[in-house]
C-alpha cells in the first residue's frame, strides 16, 4: 500500500513499515482502543475510545450528548492510532532499550451513520470486535437505546503499520558489558469472570470463560 501524500511516509525505521492490508487488519482486530486526534479552532484533541473494523472502515460509536462525537458528525479530518505492546527490550546500554509493538495509523474523514441498517450492522459488530459471541446471547439495543447513541465512520483514506519484532540491538562495545539483556514479553490476559452479585445460577457462557484475544 503505497502513500498518497507524505503523511504516512516514514521519516525513520523504514524497514519497519509493514503496510499490506493483512498487518493492518489484524493489528486492528486484536486492539480493543485507539486514539482518535483531531483539531477544533487550532486546539489539538486526542481522545481514547473503542472501535471495530469492518473491511476499510473504522466505527466509532458514543453518546449523541458527546461533544467529541457531535464535532466528528460534521465529517472533520481525523487521525487514528492504535498500539499494541509485545515486549521490553533490555540492552545493555539505557540508550538501545526499546519496545517491541505492533501500530497502525489511519487517516480519514468522519461521518455520520444515519442509514439504520448501517447503524445495526455498526453495533452488532462493535459488540462482536469485544467479544465474539455477545451480540446474539445479551438483549439487543432498543429503539430508545439506538436513538440515544450515535456511530460515526472512518473510511480510511492512508494508513500505514509499523512493527518492531526484533531482539536487542547493542553496540558491539557493550556486548561484553555484564548486564542482562533481552526480551521482556507482555500480553493482556484475562482473569477469571466475576458474577455479578445479584446474580445466581447462571452458567458461565464458553465465550467468556475462553475469552482470548
Amino acid at each position: 500500500m503505497k502513500p498518497k501524500t507524505s503523511r504516512i511516509e516514514p521519516s525513520r525505521y523504514a524497514k519497519r513499515m509493514r503496510n499490506d492490508e493483512g498487518t493492518i487488519h489484524t493489528i486492528l482486530d486484536e486492539s480493543l482502543v485507539c486514539h482518535v486526534s483531531y483539531v477544533l479552532e487550532g486546539q489539538p484533541f486526542i481522545i481514547p475510545t473503542a472501535y471495530c473494523r469492518v473491511d476499510n472502515t473504522i466505527y466509532l460509536h458514543g453518546s449523541v450528548g458527546s461533544h467529541f462525537f457531535m464535532q466528528m458528525a460534521k465529517g472533520i479530518p481525523v487521525c487514528i492510532a492504535v498500539t499494541l505492546v509485545d515486549a521490553l527490550v533490555l540492552a545493555r546500554s539505557v540508550f538501545h532499550h526499546s519496545l517491541n509493538y505492533r501500530s497502525v495509523v489511519a487517516f480519514g474523514t468522519t461521518r455520520l451513520v444515519d442509514d439504520p441498517a448501517e447503524r445495526w450492522m455498526a453495533a452488532e459488530r462493535f459488540t462482536e470486535h469485544v467479544i465474539p459471541g455477545r451480540w446474539n446471547d445479551a438483549r439487543q439495543p432498543s429503539k430508545s437505546e439506538l436513538k440515544k447513541t450515535m456511530f460515526i465512520a472512518v473510511e480510511m483514506e492512508e494508513v500505514s503499520a509499523k512493527v518492531r519484532d526484533m531482539g536487542v540491538g547493542d553496540d558491539p562495545e557493550d556486548m561484553d558489558a555484564p548486564v542482562w539483556a533481552g526480551l521482556l514479553p507482555l500480553q493482556l490476559s484475562v482473569g477469571a469472570p466475576q458474577q455479578d452479585e445479584v446474580q445466581s445460577g447462571v452458567p458461565v457462557p464458553e465465550y467468556i470463560s475462553q475469552y482470548k484475544r
